[in-house]
């Protein structure tokens, strides 16, 4: 993708916090894998989502390390 950027720079093992929570009520997720789409699992009941980089990009809130 020319002329396209990404403002965090995810790596495995991060805890993403999302802006909306997820149906259990945690909003962190753990990023399992790192590619053109993100592998994250909730950290309350540990569900494992795949999202793209344009949707995680969108949901993200902060990244700690």
């Amino acid at each position: 993708m020319a002329g396209k950027f990404f403002l965090y720079k995810y790596e495995v093992g991060d805890i993403v916090t999302f802006r909306k929570p997820h149906p259990c009520g945690s909003c962190e997720w753990r990023v399992m894998a790192v590619g053109n789409e993100v592998k994250v699992k909730c950290m309350g009941c540990e569900r494992i989502q795949e999202l793209s980089r344009d949707k995680i990009e969108k949901a993200t809130k902060a990244v700690k390390r």
